[in-house]
């Protein structure tokens, strides 16, 4: 082979070669291989709101907040002020509020931090009900809510308090407070 015969692997080389001149002087290779911040947003919502239908195609769920935000490396999903709509088919719906909340990147681990407020307005067959509590760990799979802080159960005119509270909040409702419990009862007259 002669020298005009290697002229396009000449050609090539210089290539390569300038190439990476280039991304050394333009400093490129930094941009590609800049580190992932450690806890980073990958999306967020003001004014969030969040639909679930059921199988039938009825409302299920819904959460509005003031702000969401998902965080990209664990997964989670931040809350500000958020009030959830658990609705059943037989009674009013329960709405539950709360300061903040954190919820797990599975979507089974729900915390609600902060001042936590419980509702079920009075309906058919259902008396109204309001608690409030701080700190509720809720399994929105199961319909389930617990915490081990104080609670105060309000079904007018009757309040019961105590510390520690498991609720099921699909029929039948189950609710029990785990301990110190106390009761201001109204009797009829």
């Amino acid at each position: 082979m002669s020298l005009k015969e290697y002229n396009i692997y000449f050609y090539l080389i210089a290539v390569a070669l300038i190439s990476g001149w280039l991304v050394n002087v333009t400093n490129l290779d930094e941009i590609y291989h800049a580190p992932i911040t450690a806890h980073s947003r990958d999306y967020f919502s003001t004014r969030y709101t969040k639909w679930e239908m059921s199988d039938l195609g009825t409302l299920k769920n819904k959460v509005i907040a003031n702000e969401m935000v998902h965080y990209s490396d664990d997964g989670i999903t931040h809350m500000v002020n958020p009030i959830m709509f658990m609705h059943n088919e037989k009674t009013p719906p329960w709405v539950i509020k709360s300061e903040t909340s954190i919820l797990s990147a599975d979507g089974k681990d729900l915390f609600l931090n902060g001042k936590v407020t419980i509702n079920r307005e009075k309906g058919k067959g259902a008396a109204q009900l309001t608690i409030n509590t701080r700190e509720l760990k809720v399994k929105p799979e199961t319909s389930y809510a617990e915490t081990s802080e104080w609670a105060e159960l309000i079904s007018p005119p009757n309040i019961t308090t105590g510390t520690g509270m498991k609720l099921t909040y699909i029929e039948p409702v189950h609710l029990e407070l785990l301990a110190n419990v106390k009761g201001k009862y109204e009797t009829k007259k």
